[in-house]
């Protein structure tokens, strides 16, 4: 487990001994967002930096991405381990292909990111990628922007725009439906569950008292679980269990998402060197 601290360090512990690992360095500043690429661990800061670091040699800073002019608030890797998505508290969202070298660049850091996107009025915090459609990412806006917006990442076109009336904190899609599940802030602090694309709800969900900041999904895709700013943890019941895509979809994302193998993931972090 991975966690970043606010005194610039990301801690890595092992949580069946309770056991600190290991401690990554690089930050400037606190360390607010992390995602997972097999063995390689990418962290977010206050800095605006993004670092990837090699899980298995704490002293081997893989890689820095400079394409934030305030914190970096969210983070979030495609089930490929190809592409990243960095959101920020300068309004921006931005697309990395692990693939992508600057020309004649030597050097570990990377300052131009495959898209820019500046469509989002305030933070960019929450990001989910499409589990049944590789290319298809979604990002949620804050308090000013409030809105869900869909991306083809491979040309950065803007597919769809959902005002939700609130502030977007996270979003998790169905791993067996079209649907995707929104979390909000100001002034409902509610969840929102839609169908896709149409983005008709199909439930409001109550109880939390304050933002609903980050939600993560069970093994089996059916349970949710909530954390808030009313320090507390909720767990709701609210996809089903059952596919419900097509042979031919889920062939596809089978196909389309096997995750990179360990030496894979590290060799197209290090590609951007």
């Amino acid at each position: 487990m991975a966690v970043g601290l606010s005194d610039h360090a990301v801690q890595l512990y092992d949580v069946a001994k309770h056991k600190l690992v290991s401690t990554f360095a690089g930050h400037t500043a606190r360390v607010g967002s992390l995602s997972w690429n097999g063995p390689l661990l990418t962290s977010g800061g206050r800095d605006a930096r993004i670092i990837h670091h090699d899980t298995r040699d704490p002293s081997q800073r893989l890689a820095t991405l400079n394409g934030h002019t305030l914190e970096v608030c969210g983070l979030k890797w495609s089930p490929t381990g190809t592409m990243l998505a960095s959101g920020g508290n300068d309004n921006l969202l931005n697309i990395w292909d692990s693939r992508y070298k600057q020309a004649g660049s030597g050097r570990r850091t990377c300052d131009t990111p495959l898209h820019r996107i500046d469509a989002h009025t305030a933070a960019v915090k929450a990001l989910a990628w499409c589990p049944w459609q590789q290319s298809l990412l979604a990002s949620g806006g804050g308090t000013a922007d409030r809105c869900i917006r869909f991306w083809n990442t491979r040309t950065g076109a803007c597919l769809d725009t959902v005002d939700t009336h609130s502030q977007v904190c996270a979003l998790q899609w169905s791993q067996h439906d079209r649907e995707i599940v929104s979390s909000h802030g100001f002034s409902h602090n509610q969840l929102i569950l839609w169908k896709y694309p149409s983005m008709v709800k199909a439930a409001e969900l109550t109880g939390h008292t304050s933002r609903v900041l980050h939600m993560a999904q069970s093994p089996d895709g059916t349970t949710v679980v909530t954390a808030a700013a009313d320090e507390t943890l909720r767990f709701w019941r609210i996809f089903s269990g059952a596919p419900r895509l097509s042979a031919a979809e889920k062939a596809l994302a089978f196909e389309s998402h096997l995750p990179l193998s360990p030496r894979e993931a590290l060799a197209s972090a290090r590609a951007i060197r």
